[in-house]
């Protein structure tokens, strides 16, 4: 009986303590320290010297494809831009390589940060999404999220990992995320990988033609986010005047002035029957 009194308290706080590690807000601040720890590691290796030094020479031929997609993937969960990691794919492997690396890489970055946000991150996230911008944002990654994400990668104006992270917190699939990633991707990743394997002659064409891309998409990306800004607040402002004029959103019926007509008298009230004397019963 004594083990048994000795073993019911440690029972209990065993659960305590493992509700506690697996609760949201752990869970949360251990995806906190492993971005951390990524992004520390990232800046202490300087992937940016790839561009300039290149892989090692004991690395050749498709294995250096291969660790260098999965090396992309690592980089981009921990906030490495993608166009320096393109850039570096091109300029290593050339266009043919380079590419397949790149997209391969990106692919596998971005379900790495989907899976971390939504395992640690969306319990505890979901809740403070209480703000107009962030419902707004939150209901059209959730609707619409294969039409959303796939505007959001043709047009770089999103950070890639802040996107991965937002559509983890979201209710958007794991399925159209990552085909939405796969293919919206293509045309800017091409296009950055195309210049770093022309870095070396800045004056060809194909160079040009590259860099001429990678400039419309961003402004492309800026008028669509122009327009969407101004859009939701038009739409904001609207919803807000009749809440601040006090008057009804709907149409108000004409008044008789407006019309011409004249106002119906009102009846007056008819006088009430006095009371009629009863009579005298001493009489």
């Amino acid at each position: 009986m004594l083990d048994d009194l000795v073993a019911r308290p440690s029972a209990g706080l065993a659960v305590r303590c493992t509700r506690a590690l697996l609760s949201p807000w752990s869970r949360l601040a251990l995806l906190v320290l492993m971005l951390a720890a990524a992004a520390t590691t990232v800046l202490l290796l300087e992937p940016q010297r790839l561009i300039a030094d290149g892989l090692p020479h004991r690395l050749s031929g498709g294995a250096a494809v291969v660790l260098f997609g999965v090396a992309y993937g690592l980089c981009t969960a921990a906030f490495v831009p993608r166009p320096l990691l393109n850039l570096a794919a091109g300029a290593i492997f050339g266009s043919q390589a380079g590419l397949p690396s790149a997209l391969a890489g990106t692919v596998l970055g971005a379900g790495i940060s989907f899976g971390l946000g939504r395992v640690l991150g969306q319990d505890a996230l979901r809740p403070l999404l209480r703000g107009r911008w962030l419902k707004a944002a939150d209901g059209q990654l959730s609707r619409h999220g294969f039409r959303s994400m796939m505007a959001i990668r043709l047009f770089p104006g999103v950070p890639f990992a802040a996107a991965n992270y937002c559509a983890a917190v979201s209710r958007m699939g794991w399925l159209p995320f990552l085909l939405a990633t796969g293919l919206g991707s293509v045309p800017n990743t091409a296009a950055y990988v195309v210049a770093g394997s022309r870095a070396a002659s800045p004056t060809s064409p194909v160079f040009l033609i590259a860099m001429a891309f990678i400039a419309v998409s961003g402004l492309g990306a800026a008028a669509v986010a122009w327009r969407k800004r101004h859009g939701f607040s038009g739409r904001e402002e609207e919803s807000e005047a009749p809440a601040e004029s006090g008057a009804p959103a709907g149409p108000v019926a004409p008044t008789p002035r407006a019309t011409g007509a004249a106002p119906a008298p009102t009846p007056s009230p008819s006088p009430s029957p006095s009371p009629s004397p009863s009579p005298d019963r001493t009489a």
